[in-house]
């Protein structure tokens, strides 16, 4: 993980703030065909840094509470939709699995309704508009891939050893 947030989050975070300034010189000469153009640089870059942050705040060390189920209303919340944070468990893990290439799978909270669902985005696609993340596991080659080879399905079942449902939870409050 050290690797993965020292050298993927940082360039993350280096090409967002490369075409953001790309941006303002296109606001500022009113050049909109580059302003269009650097959208999805925006949204891969910025995507990528946006979930890389909530994923870190996700992950905690046993001897932190890493691993611990949630509790209170987040707990409940969970029995009430999926039956048992075994069932949330089984259905990400299903859901990451069914990622073809690079993406992620997300705990959300529908902010209208409340509801708690299990979302997939593609690449960097960043949880935004409608739904609230809560917890989102990274499904990229990179994030597995040094420890865990080609045997992603085994990273999907160890990371919910490291989950710090408390950040969780703060969201979901």
């Amino acid at each position: 993980m050290e690797l993965h947030h020292k050298n993927h989050h940082q360039t993350y975070v280096n090409s967002y703030n490369t075409a953001l300034e790309q941006l303002q010189e296109a606001q500022a000469t009113n050049n909109i065909a580059a302003q269009i153009a650097l959208k999805p640089l925006i949204n891969f870059h910025g995507g990528g840094h946006l979930n890389h942050s909530l994923f870190w705040e996700n992950l905690a060390p046993k001897s932190a509470g890493g691993g611990e189920p949630p509790s209170g209303a987040l707990a409940k919340a969970i029995d009430e939709t999926f039956g048992s944070l075994e069932n949330l468990q089984g259905q990400v893990n299903t859901a990451l699995a069914g990622i073809q290439g690079s993406g992620w799978a997300w705990l959300v909270q529908d902010k209208q309704t409340g509801n708690l669902s299990v979302k997939t985005y593609a690449n960097q696609d960043p949880v935004v508009g409608q739904f609230k993340p809560l917890l989102g596991i990274d499904a990229w080659e990179h994030a597995y891939y040094l420890q865990y080879q080609n045997r992603k399905a085994e990273y999907f079942k160890a990371i919910w050893e490291v989950i710090n449902w408390k950040a969780a939870e703060k969201r979901f409050s």
